[in-house]
């Protein structure tokens, strides 16, 4: 009759025992008999619920992938700009490179030229210089300004080390009363 190495739903290992007597112990407990390990001599069986142990395993990998996902999208993300954006535009786009930096990721700042604007590269350049400048504090430069075809680019990453801001007007207001 074969006989099987047998551990029961705590872990516990009750030694080898014929397989019938195996499902009987995993009935009497209203559990499964799983066999974990098929190539051992004898084959190891535990008793267990497969069901939540499935439900278990489904939800490790959706966490995994979750994870996965979420480090993938942080890697290199784009603002991009064209070389006649407005004041306010600009402000917009600035406020996005900022959370995106502040998720910890990086951030490709691209100028694109359009039709004979590519004949004056100090327009780009302009655009570019007055975005660092806004994010002095919050940015470090990766890559300098390097044209990529049609557009000029840099790259951005967060500056882990930016000086600690008031974070409400009340500080602000109480330190200028100190001064």
């Amino acid at each position: 009759m074969p006989e099987v190495l047998l551990i029961d739903d705590e872990g516990n290992q009750i030694g080898v025992v014929p397989i019938r007597k195996a499902l009987e112990m995993a009935d009497e407990r209203s559990l499964d008999l799983v066999e974990v390990a098929p190539a051992a001599k004898p084959p190891v069986c535990r008793i267990m619920d497969y069901g939540k142990f499935q439900y278990q395993i489904d939800r490790r990998e959706r966490e995994a992938r979750k994870v996965q996902k979420s480090r993938a999208t942080n890697e290199l993300r784009e603002v991009r700009f064209k070389t006649r954006i407005g004041e306010h535009d600009r402000e917009a786009k600035v406020r996005l490179i900022r959370r995106l930096l502040e998720e910890g990721a990086k951030v490709k700042v691209s100028v694109l030229f359009r039709g004979r604007e590519i004949t004056h590269p100090e327009f780009g350049m302009n655009v570019l210089k007055t975005v660092t400048q806004d994010l002095v504090d919050d940015a470090l430069m990766e890559k300098p300004p390097a044209f990529e075809g049609r557009f000029l680019s840099i790259i951005l990453t967060p500056n882990h080390n930016k000086p600690a801001r008031p974070q409400n007007k009340e500080t602000k207001s109480a330190e200028a009363k100190d001064a």
